[in-house]
Order: C-alpha cells, then structure tokens, then sequence
C-alpha cells in the first residue's frame, strides 16, 4: 500500500506541474462535447427526452477512453525514460508500481470527470434522477476508468515509447462509436447493433444514462437502471481480471 500510494502521489503530482495537460484535457472535452451538442444535436431525436440529455452521460462515460490514452503514454514515457527500471530494481512488490499508475489515473480521471459534467449542465443537460443517482452515476464512471487504465496501461508497456501508444490507443476507439454513447443501437444495421451490445461500453453508458434519467429511464431505455447495472459492473471486473495480471507479468519480463 505505501509502494502504491508513493507511486500514485508521483504520478498526480507530475500531471499537476504540467499545466499543458490540464488546460488540453479541460480543452479538448469541451470541444468534442460542443461539436456533438450543437453539430448533431439538431439532427437527432430521441422522443422522450432532450437530446442533450440522452447525450452528456453517454460523453461523460466515454471520456475514460479520452483519458486513457494520456495514461497510455504516460507509462510509455516512463518506460522510454528508464523510471520503471529504477522502480525495479527497489525492494518494492512489482504489481504496487502498475497498481500506483492506475490509482494517479482515476484521480485525475475525478478532475476531467467533474469539468465534463459541468460543461455538459452549461449546454443544458438536466438530471431527471436524484442528486444520489447522479453521484452513483460518477462513482460508476470512475470504476469504469479503473478498468479501462489496466488496459491503457499495458498498451503504454508493449508500446515503448509514447507517440506508438497513443497510436495504439485510437484502436480501442471504435467502440465508442459502436455503442450507445451518442445513438440508440436500434438505429445501427442489425450486424452492426450486435456488436454494440455485446461490448462493454454500451452497458456501461446505459448504467450512467438510465440514473441520471431516473423514472424516465424505463420510457427511454425500456429498463431500470437494476437491469444494467450488473453487467456493467461485470464487464469493469472482467477487464481488471484480464489486463491486470498481464499488464504485471508485461512488466516483470522486461
């Protein structure tokens, strides 16, 4: 636990003292969330609800992916630049040196998390569910960039060097797209809809989306939040499962 701690302390405090990353990361979802907004907004409707509100948790809970590839190469950095060795040759556990990078990028994945839901309320989103739906809804996007950082950070660990990861990192966009995040997935051709539903950040999305519509998610979503909670809990526990100890066992062979 100090080994981690220590390590996530680090990596916060790296990110902190480079204000580049902060003011790019508040940027750069901003923009996107505006583009989506106002470009397709007017385009797209989806009955019940605004469009605005059917969209922002859908951004709120993709923008894991956007941080994910700041984590991915951040760690590619670290590898470039010989810190990982240096950790290595510590009398520290190895899995507290991966455990301590994902940690520093949860927290700071609380920062982009809280500046996108505040742009999302200024273009006019509107809670339909209670103030504790809505911070369940935060809590879950934050297990959901949990998972996702194990990922994130083994592709850092097989890239190398940082411009390669986050190459790498596009690869895992595709399923933002093929999701329910920005449209309904009965709008998709049916070969196309198959995949969304059987990805993990559809059932993710709707998580998010079915507590902060509250009553209304069973209108909009045809179900209770109850009904997709368990399998986007699932899907973040499988991926922990799966990247996790490869992401460790990547970073005792090298």
């Amino acid at each position: 636990m100090t080994a981690t701690l220590a390590i996530a302390r680090r990596s916060i405090w790296k990110f902190m003292r480079t204000p580049q990353l902060v003011a790019v990361g508040t940027i750069q979802g901003a923009m996107f969330l505006l583009i989506f907004r106002y470009v397709f907004g007017g385009a797209i409707d989806e009955g019940s609800v605004p469009y605005v509100d059917f969209l922002v948790p859908g951004f709120i809970t993709t923008t894991v992916l956007f941080a994910g590839m700041g984590a991915s190469a951040g760690v590619a950095e670290d590898v470039e630049q010989g810190f990982l060795d240096r950790l290595r040759s510590l009398p520290i556990p190895r899995g507290s040196v991966l455990a301590g990078r994902v940690v520093a990028e949860t927290v700071l994945l609380a920062w982009m998390l809280a500046v996108t839901t505040a742009i999302g309320f200024a273009v006019g989103f509107r809670l339909h569910g209670s103030i504790a739906q809505a911070l369940g809804a935060f809590a879950l996007c934050l297990v959901f960039g949990f998972a996702f950082s194990w990922l994130f950070v083994l592709l850092g660990l097989v890239a190398g060097n940082a411009q390669a990861a986050q190459g790498m990192s596009l690869l895992v966009f595709p399923l933002v797209f093929v999701s329910s995040a920005y449209v309904r997935t009965d709008t998709m051709p049916r070969w196309m809809q198959w995949i969304a539903e059987h990805q993990p950040i559809t059932p993710m999305v709707d998580a998010v989306r079915s507590l902060t519509l509250g009553d209304r998610s069973l209108e909009v979503l045809g179900h209770t939040s109850s009904h997709y909670l368990v399998p986007a809990l699932v899907w973040s526990a499988a991926l922990v499962a799966l990247f996790a100890p490869v992401a460790i066992a990547r970073y005792r062979r090298s």
